[in-house]
C-alpha cells in the first residue's frame, strides 16, 4: 500500500485539523480492516487492535513531549 500524504492544512483551528487527519486516515484503516476480513479475521478485533495501536502511540507522543 502506498501512502500519499499532500501536506497538512495551516489551520490553527484543532477540530478542522483533526477532521482533515480523519478524513485522510479512514480510507487507509479501512483497507486494512477489510484484508484482514477477508483473510478471516474477526472485524471487531481488528477495529479494537487499530484503536489500541493509536492509542498507545498517542500516549508515547505525550509522554516524549510533555
Amino acid at each position: 500500500m502506498e501512502l500519499n500524504f499532500t501536506p497538512a492544512s495551516q489551520s490553527e483551528d484543532v477540530d478542522d485539523l483533526a477532521r482533515e487527519c480523519q478524513r485522510r486516515l479512514q480510507p487507509i484503516i479501512s483497507e486494512v480492516v477489510r484484508t484482514a476480513v477477508a483473510a478471516g479475521w474477526n472485524e471487531s478485533d481488528v477495529l479494537l487492535a487499530t484503536a489500541e495501536v493509536a492509542w498507545k502511540l498517542y500516549e508515547g507522543y505525550r509522554s516524549e513531549s510533555g
